[in-house]
């Protein structure tokens, strides 16, 4: 790996740390503030609700982890494109769903400030092979 492979798979990890901590400080600083995030089933929330699900304790996390890394660099964007693995619970006025999933993963990263920060995510569901 390259130094800026290195530095981008370490943000990586930080921001899956963050994730399972449901540590929003951190969070905060790792994306960008117009971040969005687009769910398994086509859903998206900006910033500001990816991290109310953990400032209200909607979402926690028992497992939550990057696998199968694969990093493109442009400049001063990336993708990276991962396996994410993730257990825990998802709470809402609507019920209580129990996670057990694994997701293709794109993260769409941007240097800011000095830093790689995450503008976007886009997760998949792995259900099999073609």
């Amino acid at each position: 790996m390259t130094d800026g492979t290195k530095e981008l798979n370490k943000r990586a990890e930080e921001w899956a740390a963050a994730e399972l901590e449901g540590d929003t400080a951190s969070l905060g600083e790792i994306l960008t503030d117009d971040f969005v995030g687009v769910g398994p089933r086509g859903f998206t929330l900006g910033r500001e609700q990816w991290l109310q699900r953990h400032e209200t304790g909607s979402l926690r996390y028992e497992c939550f982890g990057l696998d199968e890394v694969q990093i493109r660099r442009y400049g001063d964007a990336a993708v990276e494109v991962c396996r994410q693995t993730a257990e825990g619970v998802y709470e809402d006025e609507n019920g209580r769903y129990e996670l057990n999933e694994q997701f293709r993963a794109t993260l769409v990263f941007v240097r800011q400030r000095g830093r790689w920060r995450l503008a976007g995510l886009q997760l998949s569901p792995i259900l099999g092979r073609p």
